[in-house]
């Protein structure tokens, strides 16, 4: 039997939501994006946790020189 609840319909145990397409798109995007982030995250902390990453000033040091030097006064 389904009932409905605060705007859900509720059949057996989980509760069904009905979006507009629109909506279900950008939940869709926003989740997928979610994900790509929480996989860079996951690979950043991985890469430290083996010693592969240097400090912003290192990397400014060898990559950007003369910005280092506007750094390094601040």
């Amino acid at each position: 039997m389904a009932k409905v609840v605060k705007n859900l319909i509720k059949i057996g145990k989980e509760p069904v939501v009905i979006l507009p397409l629109k909506e279900y798109k950008r939940f869709l995007a926003w989740q997928l994006e979610r994900e790509y982030i929480d996989k860079i995250v996951e690979e950043g902390l991985e890469e430290e946790r083996k010693g592969k990453t240097e400090s912003l000033e290192n990397f400014l040091k060898r990559e950007f020189p003369a910005l280092y030097e506007k750094y390094k006064k601040n």
